[in-house]
């Protein structure tokens, strides 16, 4: 029988990790981890009221997303639970890019997060780093796009490691101008809030809010995706928009690299 979960709990289990073993639950009576219905699942019954009901998050501009057809939505990246919080409050269903790590672990365990990552419309990628793996994250979000879906992505590339804003990789504009579609700027606001690093329970009193911009139109460029010129300034132009949103600090430096700075001091 299934065992009634309060908003609150619920949301315990998301931000402790326990959602494994209650996916388990799911995933082993609805079966259906691959299908749009499962997503639709988690959005409206096991995780969306949760969220909802807990945090009360407001969203402007929602507008702005499209009805159909294919969109990169280009959003800052201050907590894990960004990838939660964007898609319980967007109409469509998004696709985010994960790392592969998620859908090649063993057991039960392994096999349950992967049935979740998939069911919660993650699509696995290499981000060991190189040539050859930046490429094939490339080739895997244009193939996205092309079926008109709308794909989620980071363009800092990981967390930023002290809620600033960090220059932007210029895969996004790749695929936006190989796809040809338009760049949906987001910003999330107080995410990093919810559960900091190093704190055991989500902290329900944070007031956590998406602002998503007006679409940028690139097709001006189209045809110039391997200008590294065009790439580089495309992608200062996302991540401006994404500043005035948020009203984060920018900085000139990738975040990964100030993670590094941040270690070795």
């Amino acid at each position: 029988m299934w065992q009634v979960v309060t908003p609150k709990i619920g949301l315990t289990l998301l931000f402790w990790g326990s959602v494994l073993q209650y996916t388990a639950v799911m995933t082993s009576v609805l079966v259906v981890s691959e299908s749009e219905g499962f997503y639709k699942f988690l959005k409206n019954v096991a995780i969306g009221p949760a969220i909802d009901v807990s945090f009360h998050p407001w969203v402007i501009g929602v507008e702005n997303i499209p009805a159909e057809g294919a969109a990169i939505l280009a959003s800052n990246h201050l907590s894990f639970s960004d990838s939660i919080f964007l898609p319980v409050k967007v109409p469509r269903k998004i696709t985010f890019l994960a790392k592969s790590e998620y859908f090649t672990g063993t057991g039960v365990k392994g096999k349950v997060t992967a049935a979740f990552f998939k069911g919660a419309g993650q699509v696995p990628v290499d981000r060991a780093g190189g040539r050859s793996a930046s490429t094939a994250a490339i080739d895997t979000g244009v193939r996205i796009l092309n079926e008109g879906n709308l794909l989620g992505i980071y363009p800092e590339g990981t967390r930023s490691p002290d809620g600033k804003l960090y220059r932007g990789k210029t895969g996004v504009a790749r695929m936006a101008l190989e796809a040809r579609v338009p760049v949906i700027p987001i910003a999330m606001i107080n995410t990093d809030k919810v559960q900091p690093i190093g704190r055991a329970r989500p902290n329900f009193n944070v007031d956590v809010g998406i602002r998503i911009g007006k679409p940028l139109d690139f097709s001006r460029y189209y045809g110039m995706e391997d200008d590294r010129f065009v790439l580089r300034s495309l992608t200062d132009e996302i991540m401006y928009k994404i500043m005035e949103l948020s009203g984060q600090e920018y900085v000139d430096m990738y975040a990964s690299r100030a993670k590094a700075k941040k270690t070795d001091s």
